[in-house]
């Protein structure tokens, strides 16, 4: 089943989604830009992201941004919250909980954060007033009472992921340039391709960002750029028709010959032949 509740003043939407054997988020050309949390609360199951398998163990969630691709093994137990940025955003005030805040752009995944039974008992009782407010009449105090208790949530579960990574003190400063990096790869791979281009941005050095993620991450910043172009591509060979000459300009690259030796060299395939030899396989029965 899923809920829906949209603010027509700013374009915000926010849907709530439980008990949905058909529940996924495959990218397209029509997919709607919405940032997810869902929550497992049956057995372990494994999720692909972005073609890539995660297990998802009982009662954790997991964190899903908007260029996200997922699927579940067994959605009917997952419990998700979905909301675009017009409906949450509080960037400019507020970053750590923020939609471009630390559970959404705080590492190079897909962060998984696990519930202890106190916690388990508190979300639970979150998802019971996102249900009660759902069924209220439409108006301006439900749409506030959503994002109140929205924020709530996010709250909560950034403590948990900032808990369990030991993510305290000067730390918090340090993952947050990591933060800003990713967030400004996501919103620059496709013009900036050098780890200069963002230290200019952060008003860092390469080597400061490249020691920050020596310490804090497996992947250096450059992989991270890397990394982000060719899933762009995957993405685009993956889920659209567009022609290998469409998605090079896409990623930023001026000839089909250097997007294909730069495709090749991350994946040990051309364009064409990963299109060729992929297709999506579902992960099991509901």
């Amino acid at each position: 089943m899923t809920l829906t509740h949209s603010d027509e003043k700013v374009g915000g939407l926010m849907r709530l989604t439980y008990d949905d054997p058909d529940f996924s988020g495959l990218l397209g050309d029509e997919q709607e830009a919405l940032l997810t949390i869902a929550w497992n609360v049956g057995d372990d199951q494994m999720v692909v992201v972005d073609e890539t398998t995660v297990l998802l163990p009982t009662n954790h969630v997991i964190v899903l941004n908007v260029n996200q691709s997922f699927r579940f093994e067994n959605p009917r137990y997952i419990s998700a919250w979905q909301f675009n940025r017009d409906f949450y955003c509080i960037i400019d005030h507020d970053h750590e909980v923020s939609c471009a805040g630390l559970l959404f752009y705080g590492s190079n995944g897909a962060p998984v954060i696990t519930l202890d039974l106190v916690n388990q008992r508190k979300i639970g009782l979150m998802f019971q007033v996102f249900l009660d407010e759902f069924e209220e009449e439409e108006d301006n105090l439900k749409t506030e009472m959503l994002r109140i208790v929205l924020k709530r949530l996010i709250v909560k579960l950034t403590r948990s992921y900032k808990e369990q990574n030991s993510l305290t003190g000067i730390e918090n400063k340090e993952m947050d340039v990591i933060r800003k990096f990713n967030l400004m790869v996501e919103k620059n791979y496709r013009s900036l391709h050098q780890v200069q281009d963002y230290a200019d941005l952060l008003h860092k050095s390469p080597k400061t960002i490249s020691n920050l993620f020596s310490k804090y991450s497996d992947k250096s910043p450059l992989e991270t750029i890397h990394e982000r172009i060719v899933l762009e591509a995957k993405r685009l060979l993956i889920y659209t028709d567009k022609t290998t000459k469409q998605i090079a300009y896409e990623t930023g690259f001026q000839d089909i010959p250097g997007f294909s030796r730069f495709f090749k060299k991350h994946t040990q395939l051309a364009p064409s032949k990963f299109r060729d030899q992929y297709e999506i396989q579902p992960l099991g029965k509901n």
